[in-house]
């Protein structure tokens, strides 16, 4: 059995640079207590804030100020506590920072209803006066267009101030979730009795023994069918307090108000779902073809996740990867590849578990940080193009951070999956135009096809059940147990079509997503998804153009709303066309794999 090393075990070269931000915990500690001690400075303002386009000005910088230094506490003392969260020092640390945080934000509150309570005229006269503030020009757009929706400063405070109290239902779904729900035991393929965790589960569901998936599917489901009036009680709470929220604010509805912030029209997300409905025949000609390759009678949902070559891997180490990554994106250029080599060199990445570690994988860090890396690699095709994945989030922080000032530089969450998506994308091309050996390419073919189902197709199912759920309790319907189970059996046998078995218990899927506590998040992956192979298709068909239109895309950060910039880039999400194509992709895919088996 392999032994998981501890941290000190772990090479410098394959852990990051955390230094670069706190070089000891003394400096860490000097930008906390500044923080406490400045914090106390936005109180004057308050109630006249918008007196002066001086004193506008001021309380701007002031809070700039505050929030970036908060951001490099908060990032630094959660990286590393991901380094080992048996360290309770740094969870300590974190608590400080994440209390921090809070009471800036409720030190801060008065400042954009404020700002909102002026007239459009009054905003474009201080600008005027004041030619510091036409920095903000595009902030306070985005103000003035919700100025309907914000609350009178006292109304605005108790909501901040209700923040932890709107967060209990994901709180204690969290807490079920990851802390008191238990999982029965079975045997695994080697025979040794094990605990179902949902850290195993994703494995066990990929196992070449079909018993093993099968019990794994039923056991881990049977435990969130036990809590099943608990874990009702606490969506349909959350769902409740996204429609308080929404109507407080003066929004027809929850989707709406969350769509609001970035411009969306509720036609893009309505639009994705259409266009995925039209495009279902391609998913079910996936679902045959598994059934047909893995030889099975029925088809079943444990059966979605196996790889449909049993014998097949492809065992990748680190440096491989890497040379992996830098050339499935080279086609965008010198200085793209340049910065994904300094990743590599620079301490951008912490590469392998040890123990404590945080699982999986992300990129982070903040306007005055590196955009740092974690991942858990462990030589896995998987870990490869999740390696390239979190590469296209840090390098499009990288080209934002650099090209723009602070308060434009932070992506928004629409646009997110954008690049991680290209890199993944270019990654696979490149891997199978490489490749010479039929079974690399099927396996290829597969884990790309495993792509679409999961972002586009699965992630679509789940808005349209988020949209379903939170229509049902705005028209004054109940989210008791059967219907969430019962409008989550027809979404399956809709986006699964008529040859897959529907077990009894994927009914029980909708209590185990952590993103339904995050409404109308999902969605956001899909149109990612179809907007990034857009914006590959450039690159690969205009050559130059393509490419600086994409690096373009990539520097914007959050200059403009997340619709406008993807059209600068030459992707409209306002028409089904980035969608439409992507799923015609999809459906080229099961071609070249049905032709290859």
């Amino acid at each position: 059995m392999r032994q998981i090393k501890t941290r000190s075990e772990i090479p410098d070269q394959y852990t990051w640079n955390l230094e670069e931000i706190y070089a000891s915990l003394t400096d860490w500690e000097q930008d906390y207590q500044s923080v406490k001690e400045d914090l106390p400075r936005l109180a004057p303002f308050r109630e006249k804030s918008t007196a002066s386009p001086l004193e506008l000005w001021s309380v701007l910088q002031l809070s700039e100020q505050l929030e970036r230094t908060i951001a490099r506490l908060f990032v630094y003392s959660r990286m590393k506590r991901d380094e080992d969260n048996n360290n309770s020092a740094y969870q300590a640390l974190f608590d400080r920072a994440e209390a921090l945080s809070i009471e800036f934000g409720t030190a801060s509150s008065f400042i954009v209803p404020e700002i909102s309570s002026l007239e459009s005229e009054t905003l474009a006269r201080f600008q005027e006066q004041e030619p510091r503030l036409c920095l903000y020009r595009h902030y306070f757009d985005q103000i003035m267009r919700q100025k309907e929706h914000i609350l009178p400063p006292g109304e605005e405070r108790l909501l901040a101030m209700a923040g932890d109290l709107s967060m209990t239902s994901s709180h204690v779904f969290n807490m079920l979730n990851n802390a008191d729900l238990t999982f029965p035991t079975m045997l695994n393929e080697e025979g040794e009795e094990i605990e179902i965790t949902k850290g195993r589960f994703a494995g066990l569901m990929e196992s070449r023994d079909r018993r093993v998936r099968e019990e794994a599917f039923r056991g881990l489901y049977s435990s969130y069918m036990g809590l099943k009036n608990t874990l009702a009680t606490t969506l349909s709470s959350s769902v409740k307090k996204d429609i308080f929220h929404a109507r407080a604010r003066n929004y027809p509805s929850a989707l709406e108000a969350s769509l609001f912030a970035d411009k969306v029209p509720v036609a893009v997300y309505d639009q994705l779902i259409a266009s995925v409905h039209d495009n279902l025949e391609a998913m079910y000609r996936y679902v045959r073809l598994r059934q047909k390759v893995l030889q099975l009678e029925e088809l079943h949902m444990y059966d979605l996740y196996t790889p449909l070559l049993q014998e097949y891997r492809m065992q990748v180490p680190y440096e491989e990867a890497r040379e992996m990554v830098l050339n499935g994106v080279q086609v965008l250029g010198d200085d793209y590849r340049t910065t994904v080599e300094k990743a590599f060199s620079s301490g951008w990445i912490d590469v392998y578990e040890n123990k404590g570690k945080t699982g999986g994988a992300y990129s982070w860090g903040t306007y005055d940080t590196l955009p740092y890396i974690l991942m858990n690699y462990d030589n896995k095709i998987n870990d490869v193009f999740t390696l390239a994945h979190e590469l296209g989030h840090s390098l499009h922080s990288y080209y934002s951070d650099r090209n723009q000032p602070w308060i434009y530089s932070q992506y928004p969450i629409l646009l997110a999956e954008v690049a991680s998506t290209v890199n993944e994308s270019l990654l696979i091309d490149y891997l199978l135009e490489k490749s010479k050996d039929k079974n690399q390419k099927i396996f290829l073919l597969n884990y790309y096809l495993e792509q679409y189902r999961g972002t586009v197709y699965r992630q679509t199912m789940f808005a349209e059940f988020e949209k379903i759920i939170h229509r049902e309790v705005e028209q004054g319907g109940v989210l008791t147990p059967e219907y969430l189970s019962s409008t989550y059996r027809d979404l399956n046998r809709l986006y699964y079509g008529p040859d897959m078995v529907l077990d009894p218990e994927i009914v029980w899927e909708w209590a185990r997503i952590p993103h339904f506590y995050s409404a109308f998040y999902v969605y956001k992956y899909a149109t990612g998804f179809a907007a990034a192979g857009a914006l590959k298709k450039q690159i690969l068909t205009r050559g130059r153009e393509g490419v600086d239109r994409y690096l373009q895309f990539l520097s914007a950060g959050c200059s403009d709303y997340p619709i406008a910039l993807l059209q600068q880039a030459g992707v409209d999400l306002t028409t089904p066309g980035p969608v439409n194509d992507a799923l015609e992709h999809f459906s080229g895919l099961v071609t070249q794999l049905e032709e290859l088996l």
